[in-house]
């Protein structure tokens, strides 16, 4: 079975266009644990666009009211990511390469020098009993490199297959798809766990689970945009019908 984490950061976005606290992030964060979704996502960035500094702790704690359920912290552990996930101790931090100046996630950390500029950073993290995960491009060299570097799992940056999906044709989303089961097979044989996300979609996912079928999906902004059609919750249910296999 696939997990579900709802990334939230497009929740904190609205919120910050405002200075009145809504809409309420804890309340929304409530919603979609309380509609079954295995986890909360968040990217804290440190222009703080979206989440903010002062809202991890929060959420950390309402996470504590979930037992069974996960709170990755994903970012930059050349920002400021390592000091936020070594005061909050979620239950996995992800390793994104994001540049301060991209609007979103844009790729995956490249074997090589980049690879071995985390590799203590991965090392420290899970000294302190958290499970580090790497995002990664689709390609076998870099999740090999990932597993040198001591992560215990691998995120695969699967625009490109959401890309392929949504310009149509059924061979052209299958060929994207081979690179993914390649690289998910590479990861399990060497014994990561795998993870994915980026613009995956209730259209594309249902495809990509059934090939791929990595252990977590993160989503944020295709939840978001089908909140607005049929709520919080209802949506948070699909989408955990379709990782679940419901």
């Amino acid at each position: 079975m696939t997990h579900f984490s709802a990334n939230i950061n497009r929740i904190a976005l609205l919120r910050n266009s405002r200075d009145n606290g809504l809409p309420d992030l804890l309340h929304a964060a409530k919603t979609i644990l309380d509609a079954g979704a295995d986890g909360i996502t968040v990217h804290p960035r440190p222009d703080e666009r979206h989440i903010r500094m002062n809202d991890i702790a929060p959420l950390a704690a309402l996470l504590k009211q979930y037992p069974d359920r996960e709170f990755n912290l994903e970012g930059n552990p050349h920002h400021n990511l390592m000091a936020i996930v070594e005061a909050a101790r979620p239950h996995q931090a992800t390793f994104v390469p994001d540049a301060v100046g991209v609007s979103t996630s844009n790729r995956g950390f490249a074997a090589g020098a980049e690879m071995e500029a985390v590799k203590p950073l991965i090392a420290r993290l899970k000294d302190k009993g958290v499970r580090v995960s790497v995002f990664v491009d689709a390609e076998i060299s870099a999740v090999e490199a990932a597993h040198a570097a001591g992560a215990d799992r691998i995120e695969l940056y699967t625009e490109p297959y959401a890309v392929a999906f949504a310009a149509g044709g059924t061979g052209r989303a299958e060929l994207a798809l081979q690179k993914f089961v390649q690289a998910a097979s590479r990861a399990i044989a060497l014994g990561l766990g795998v993870n994915a996300g980026h613009d995956l979609n209730l259209h594309n996912l249902p495809d990509f689970i059934r090939h791929v079928a990595p252990d977590e999906v993160s989503i944020g902004h295709a939840l978001i945009a089908d909140a607005i059609g049929f709520g919080l919750d209802t949506a948070t249910r699909l989408y955990l019908a379709c990782c679940h296999g419901k």
